[in-house]
């Protein structure tokens, strides 16, 4: 991979190894200002923890609440409604129906249909190629979710196709053809939940109904924004569920002991690739970053802000900080008292974390008791992303 001669904030993330750069941001000041791009820099895991905290700190700028990119079509519809893209009730009243019907999901019904589309997926895929390894890390959360949302089988190809189209407008770094692609996958996933939805009404079993029951006992009749955070559910799941299955992926790689023992033990003791993946999930996050606007004038670990000033916050920096993990340098599957920044923190923490990591371990055992991967001959580089750390498989390399 053809690295940058500066590694900085923007291009940390899909960096082969931004971890040096963070450790020396946490050396540094306490919050740190970086004039070149005009925001605040947080590294250390208590600052972080301060910044997600914080009422003064939002997730998106007072005056363009959808980027204005993608603002007056379908996906600015979607974004306005998301639930990690507001504050107050827009915010809290979506994430307690949606955690409500979360936790009613039967994890292991969740492994069960990522048993299932792990061993079809692998075998319509050419796995030992680079390329169809990546396909099957971005498509396989996206065909179990849709499962579970009640989506048919022959549909879900073409549901992690839009998917695919969706995310790649909620980047700083997408294309005018991209985001017109977003807006025809945003129309398309729209009608597609709106019909779903409907036809819950005769499953009241279904994840669906119960979704739809939780928002009813809640007060929230808002089905524009039902939906919206139906497709926010597909979409987080879609890359930092392939994020952290493809860097669990690799820390198996560069750990030839550890991939072997977990081969060994995947019978006796599943529950120790879960912790693998808990432990990656911390140790090479798949969400690097992510921002924060200051709303009003504000103190943050000493430093008086101002409003419209923007923070980033460095996730994957506070996952090292040896104040929140001992150690925190090592990848120990037995980590006591784990803290993990990863999937937020405080009133955006992210209700599906469950969700990810199950289906990543599910999926992991899959292809560490199959022979479908040639772990010594895997290379990679990393998607280029401002915050989102996604390995992409590369032709595999010759055996030396």
């Amino acid at each position: 991979m053809n690295q940058p001669n500066t590694i900085n904030i923007l291009n940390a993330a899909s960096h082969t190894d931004p971890y040096p750069y963070y450790a020396s941001l946490r050396q540094g000041p306490a919050l740190a200002y970086e004039a070149e791009f005009k925001c605040w820099i947080a590294s250390r895991a208590d600052v972080v923890q301060q910044v997600l905290e914080s009422a003064s700190c939002a997730v998106r700028p007072t005056a363009e609440a959808v980027p204005r990119t993608i603002a007056g079509g379908s996906a600015g519809d979607i974004f306005a409604h998301l639930m990690r893209m507001n504050e107050g009730q827009a915010h809290t009243q979506p994430k307690q129906v949606m955690q409500g019907a979360l936790r009613q999901l039967d994890l292991s019904l969740l492994t069960q249909h990522t048993q299932q589309h792990a061993k079809t997926l692998a075998s319509q895929y050419a796995m030992s190629d680079g390329e169809g390894l990546s396909q099957y890390l971005f498509d396989l959360p996206i065909h179990v979710m849709g499962s579970i949302l009640g989506f048919r089988q022959d549909g879900l190809a073409l549901l992690a196709t839009w998917m695919a189209d969706f995310v790649r407008c909620l980047s700083p770094l997408s294309t005018p053809s991209q985001i017109d692609s977003a807006h025809a996958a945003a129309n398309a996933l729209q009608t597609s939940f709106c019909q779903l939805l409907q036809d819950s009404a005769t499953e009241p079993d279904s994840f669906l109904a119960r979704l739809q029951t939780e928002a009813q006992q809640a007060g929230w009749n808002n089905a524009d924004a039902l939906l919206a955070n139906l497709i926010g559910l597909l979409s987080q799941t879609y890359e930092a569920t392939a994020g952290l299955m493809g860097n669990s992926i690799i820390a198996l790689q560069q750990r030839q002991s550890l991939l072997l023992r977990l081969c060994e033990e995947s019978a006796s003791q599943p529950q120790r690739i879960k912790d693998l993946v808990a432990e990656v999930a911390r140790y090479d996050a798949p969400v690097q970053n992510t921002r924060r606007f200051v709303t009003q004038t504000c103190e943050i670990a000493g430093q008086a802000l101002q409003a419209g000033e923007v923070i980033v916050v460095l996730l994957a920096a506070a996952n090292r900080d040896a104040s929140a993990n001992h150690d925190a340098d090592s990848l120990q599957l037995g980590r006591p008292e784990r803290k993990v920044f990863t999937f937020g923190h405080a009133r955006h923490a992210c209700p599906g974390q469950a969700i990810a990591e199950q289906i990543s371990a599910s999926s992991l055992h899959h292809l560490i008791t199959t022979s479908v991967l040639e772990w010594n001959r895997l290379s990679w580089t990393y998607r280029p992303s401002l915050n989102g750390r996604i390995p992409v498989f590369n032709h595999l390399r010759g055996l030396s």
